[in-house]
């Protein structure tokens, strides 16, 4: 496949279903003059259950389909994804800009005044080889301990968007508990969905007198770091002004294309409810 290498091409971000929303927002909030497109493999989600050559195939898929849109640049906007794919991506589009998310284990460490960090995350991601080298890697750099907390079922409930509900209270309360028992003072949310549920985490961690544990969420990380990517690949897409406008006239806005290989009313409320946008959603077979 022949790669785009336009700055005004679009970027291409795609999770496993709703939770990298928490991640577009970063990137529209710092390149809000690019155009995107976001791709929630719903249909296959979660992905923090599956095998890992399920999610790496997963992942070639819709790269491959991304690009097929001319996507300049990937944003695997999933934890678990990353852990299990971003290598395998990579490799077959070494040239192209590609940004992963993995937990925050480094801010949290050095967030942490007790040492403790609570690492919540699916249980693939936990699993992870990557993952648990750079726990290592920081462990051994810090002292740091992290307790890890695989969340069974939580994405699921996010997924279907009343993040007030009594499920998601229950299973918060459940993961969460234990990692403040252990001693935990800073606590990283180690999945994409996860931040939706920010209120929650909070709710538990006051309903427990610990507001004084700290939340480590790495979205503006990542859209800090695909800036970095697309600047020095010299495909940062310039302010754009409308058609036949003068150069001093306001920015044409950019665009935002979704797709979803679920039906695609949940992935339109999900934008609806979480984001405040109304994006074109298709449904794809992918």
């Amino acid at each position: 496949m022949s790669l785009s290498r336009s700055a005004h091409a679009p970027i291409g971000v795609f999770d496993s279903g709703v939770g990298g929303l928490s991640v577009l927002r970063h990137i529209r909030a710092q390149c809000p003059q690019e155009d995107l497109l976001y791709f929630a493999d719903s249909a296959h989600a979660p992905y923090g259950e599956k095998s890992e050559a399920y999610v790496v195939g997963r992942s070639l898929a819709i790269a491959e389909f991304l690009l097929s849109l001319g996507a300049k640049a990937l944003v695997v906007a999933c934890n678990t994804a990353t852990v299990a794919a971003i290598k395998a991506v990579r490799a077959r589009y070494p040239e192209l800009p590609v940004v992963g998310v993995e937990p925050g284990l480094k801010p949290a460490a050095a967030t942490s005044r007790s040492g403790k960090v609570g690492v919540l995350a699916t249980a693939r991601t936990l699993q992870g080889e990557k993952f648990l080298q750079l726990r290592e890697q920081i462990s051994s750099a810090t002292g740091a301990e992290f307790l890890l907390q695989p969340a069974v079922g939580l994405v699921d409930q996010i997924e279907l968007g009343d993040l007030h509900s009594a499920p998601i209270a229950a299973m918060l309360e459940r993961y969460i508990s234990p990692l403040l028992d252990q001693g935990a003072d800073t606590l990283v949310l180690g999945c994409t969905h996860y931040p939706f549920v920010r209120d929650g985490i909070q709710r538990v961690l006051d309903g427990h007198g610990r507001s004084d544990v700290q939340l480590v969420d790495t979205g503006d990380a990542v859209a800090r770091q695909l800036v970095r990517l697309l600047t020095a690949a010299s495909l940062l897409r310039p302010a754009q002004v409308a058609d036949g406008a003068d150069a001093g006239a306001a920015a044409a806005p950019a665009s935002l294309r979704a797709y979803t290989t679920a039906p695609v009313a949940a992935l339109a409320a999900a934008f609806e409810h979480l984001l405040g946008l109304h994006p074109q959603v298709e449904q794809v077979t992918v």
